[in-house]
């Protein structure tokens, strides 16, 4: 009963995730396109305006330089989607991975880990890699953002190592998404919205806005906006092992979320119409050569293995968590409906066995059944 429940707690959390999401994610999109097709106003106080339409109607946006010369009685904010966004991926990080963390997150091959350690090493990831961050933002060198870019890339490659030293390959993905929403909550949380509180302060004194504010809350934005898709394709990544169950999968990451924030770049750039082709091109590049550096070696074929040789091995290793009644502690069904409790449903996951199982080697999760080199080279002897 408690799998179960466990079970609908984790799709109600990851469904407020996306949906929260979704919404956060969307803003930032809009607001970063809006500010990048800004037309020059008539009007000196605006610092530029533009007119659209959507659903029916049309729409002008118009925005000031600092602050309009009187408040408006209604301000509208936008704030509770990053944080709900951050809320629900923890609960998400707290149900999925430190209410079990033998499944998903222990690999005994990389590091020994008793649970509390785990989790304790996680959490602090998240609270460490905010603190570094905002300190490099703070820093000197924040006032300079390509030598700020090229310290939060050295950064990010060292956390992406680190973590694949620690966690198992997906653990580590995970957590590495995990750091980097944190920080765009917590630049939202403690940097954008005490900006623009200072901002609607500043009016309401009569006092001149300072427009740091400003420029410290686009710098954020900013990092932000190119943060989104290695975020996402951390969220994803769990279902694809060929991206973490590697030796090299740290590197993986890390291009990866080069890939995406390129991509990002490039879509940034092309909305204030002067677009390099490099950025996308070079981004594209690293996402042919991941794809290549992953694809599977073709090995001296191997005499054939039957079905009753392999049998053995599926009922020791696999079938605890994959069958119609999973004996592991903490599931209530087979994850993601692979069961491998009778000969036609083995037969059928044959690619996904040789794929999860000696390919990528991210089955068992942390091989938490304990299947031998030489197993896995049976399991690959039968899958050809």
């Amino acid at each position: 009963m408690e799998a179960y429940l466990l079970d609908w707690l984790t799709l109600i959390a990851r469904w407020a995730h996306i949906v929260v999401g979704i919404a956060w994610i969307g803003a930032s999109f809009y607001f970063i396109w809006l500010d990048n097709h800004l037309e020059p106003a008539r009007d000196p106080a605006f610092a530029g305006e533009l007119y659209a339409i959507h659903g029916g109607g049309f729409y002008r946006a118009q925005k000031y330089g600092l602050a309009p010369g009187e408040l408006p009685q209604t301000l509208h904010w936008f704030k509770w989607e990053a944080y709900w966004t951050w809320i629900t991926g923890f609960a998400l990080l707290v149900l999925v991975y430190y209410v079990n963390p033998a499944l998903y997150l222990i690999d005994p091959a990389v590091m020994k880990l008793s649970p509390g350690a785990a989790i304790g090493i996680g959490l602090g990831g998240l609270v460490v890699g905010l603190v570094i961050y905002e300190g490099l933002c703070r820093s000197p060198l924040g006032k300079n953002d390509a030598a700020l870019s090229v310290a939060l890339l050295v950064l990010l490659a060292a956390t992406a190592w680190g973590l694949t030293q620690v966690f198992s390959g997906r653990g580590a993905f995970l957590h590495f998404g995990a750091i980097l929403g944190t920080i765009m909550a917590g630049n939202v949380a403690h940097v954008i919205i005490p900006g623009q509180r200072e901002l609607v302060r500043a009016k309401q004194q009569g006092r001149e806005p300072d427009p740091k504010y400003g420029i410290q809350g686009k710098q954020r934005s900013v990092h932000n906006t190119y943060f989104t898709l290695p975020v996402i394709f951390t969220m994803i990544s769990g279902h694809h092992a060929m991206t973490f169950g590697g030796r090299w999968n740290w590197l993986v990451l890390v291009a990866m979320a080069l890939a995406g924030a390129l991509v990002r770049l490039w879509f940034v750039q092309r909305h204030k119409g002067n677009a390099p082709a490099w950025t996308l091109a070079l981004g594209v590049i690293v996402l042919a050569a991941v794809v290549v550096m992953l694809a599977p070696v073709q090995r001296i074929a191997f005499q054939s293995v039957k079905f009753d040789e392999i049998r053995p091995v599926i009922d020791a290793r696999c079938v605890s968590c994959h069958a119609e009644k999973p004996s592991l502690s903490g599931l209530a069904e087979a994850p993601k409906g692979v069961k491998l409790d009778t000969p036609e449903r083995i037969e059928a996951q044959r690619v996904t066995i040789r794929q999860q199982t000696v390919l990528s080697r991210a089955m068992p999760p942390g091989n938490l059944t304990g299947m031998t080199d030489e197993e896995r080279t049976l399991l690959d002897r039968w899958t050809r």
